[in-house]
């Protein structure tokens, strides 16, 4: 949309041809754009191309060529009015209001909450909301702006990326206020010292990204993991922690409040995730990270002393027990088991390198980056083996993704990712249509830093992935 706005505005004719399921996420991504009135035409999913065609062709014509309105003329940028909401009246009218919902129809035909995830929430009044301002020396009416520069990013979705801008909350591309951050934290059920790491994931706007199987996590790195008391150890991916929880929901409540993100109009996610339900936060283990092995946040530029968040967009669930502990030990203790067979190397005590057991199946059904979470032994069996830092890893793993160009082109993604094939790949410096079919391409990305190496978890042998590699990392400690 905003390209085709960029168009519109620029006096070239702009048809959007999208789908009937997807049209109030249109409407709402237009009003936003500045185009309020930009002509749209639904295509079908089912019929076959050429028939496809054959309902909307002269529809487009029309609309390319046919005048335009005074209405469909008017510019500027369209906001929803954000009220100050804090509930004044009793306990049990507050809980009323806040829980209220509103019915979506197609797609969604069920009703959705208005103000919240879905689940219970922590009433903020105006006395808790002062309480949990206490946690930042920032100004409650200060607008959340960046704190340091960053690179494009695609997940992004256009919002700002220069220190000092104000950061546009995704879809609606609102602003927003220390403030308004501070009411869904404690709607979270967050304490005024997890307040900076909150508004430090505000930061990254709270996107919601696309419309397949999207999903969103944060990952805490530097002392702001011990002093908050961060789980990092057994089920630090699960339940139970009164820390990891509330603040990885702040962030599914602020795409609520702040970005205006509603399942069915403008968050199109076709099955969700139930890694957004409640949100999902976890934090690397810094004490268990191996003697020349960098923490996230000094791989973000960072220095070990700061604490940052990295806000991750994925795509998919969590991948777990590739191999079972049992088998993991016996393949490192002594060279036995179905791993040692496959490796070839039976009878030979280890280290030996597991990556290699769950690299085939990384990117089986997508490319690009991939995180993967290991507990600390596994991250010393590959020092031992000669990975003295994590950039060897991430080299290691780039290179294992190679694979012909003819079975690169067969994946779905990269049609939309690589512009219909007309740029440059980046390695050879080359058009892509004048690449051989065996030219190696690496299906881990451009780089071998999208992908992301975090060490958690508690002491059984296990790894798990998530698909979506390395996100953007932000400060912790500016919002103090």
């Amino acid at each position: 949309m905003p390209y085709l706005a960029k168009l519109e505005k620029a006096g070239i004719p702009t048809v959007l041809v999208d789908l009937a399921d997807q049209h109030n996420m249109v409407s709402q991504e237009a009003m936003v754009s500045g185009v309020p009135k930009i002509r749209h035409l639904h295509a079908s999913r089912m019929l076959p191309g050429p028939a496809d065609v054959d309902q909307w062709i002269k529809p487009l014509l029309d609309a390319l060529t046919r005048p335009l309105t005074d209405e469909e003329k008017a510019t500027g940028r369209w906001e929803i009015p954000q009220q100050r909401v804090l509930f004044t009246g009793t306990l049990e009218e507050a809980e009323e209001f806040y829980q209220q919902t509103q019915y979506v129809p197609h797609p969604v035909n069920a009703n959705i909450s208005v103000y919240t995830d879905g689940f219970p929430i922590v009433i903020p009044t105006e006395e808790r909301v002062q309480k949990m301002l206490k946690g930042t020396s920032h100004k409650a009416d200060e607008l959340i702006r960046l704190a340091e520069d960053l690179p494009p990013y695609i997940g992004a979705m256009g919002r700002a990326t220069k220190k000092g801008e104000p950061v546009l909350f995704h879809p609606l591309k609102r602003t927003a206020t220390v403030e308004k951050v501070a009411i869904n934290a404690v709607m979270a059920g967050c304490k005024p010292e997890h307040l900076p790491v909150v508004l430090a994931i505000a930061q990254s706007g709270c996107s919601i990204s696309t419309t397949n199987f999207p999903s969103q996590a944060v990952c805490l790195s530097g002392p702001i993991v011990k002093e908050i008391g961060l789980n990092v150890g057994v089920g630090h991916l699960g339940p139970g922690s009164p820390v990891n929880g509330p603040i990885g929901r702040s962030y599914q409540l602020m795409a609520v409040n702040l970005s205006g993100a509603t399942p069915g109009i403008n968050r199109m996610g076709c099955h969700g995730n139930p890694m957004n339900n409640g949100g999902m936060c976890f934090g690397e283990n810094a004490d268990r990270l191996p003697p020349g092995w960098d923490g996230l946040n000094v791989e973000a530029g960072f220095e070990k002393k700061e604490s940052v968040v990295m806000v991750m967009q994925t795509f998919g669930g969590i991948v777990g027990s590739q191999f079972s502990p049992g088998g993991y030990r016996a393949l490192q203790k002594s060279g036995h088991g179905g791993i040692a067979r496959r490796f070839g190397v039976k009878g030979q005590p280890g280290p030996h390198n597991w990556l290699n057991y769950i690299v085939p199946g990384i990117w089986v059904g997508r490319e690009g980056g991939a995180t993967i979470i290991m507990v600390p032994e596994l991250a010393q069996h590959l020092v031992d083996l000669g990975f003295k830092t994590k950039d060897q890893v991430y080299d290691w793993l780039w290179k294992k993704s190679f694979e012909p160009l003819r079975d690169y082109r067969n994946r779905s993604w990269p049609d939309f990712a690589r512009n219909g094939w007309i740029g440059i790949e980046k390695t050879s410096g080359k058009p892509w249509k004048e690449l051989a079919d065996d030219y190696m391409v690496p299906a881990a990305g451009d780089d071998p830093f999208q992908s992301c190496v975090i060490v958690a978890g508690g002491d059984e042998e296990a790894a798990v992935e998530i698909h979506g590699g390395r996100g953007e990392c932000f400060s912790i400690d500016y919002w103090r």
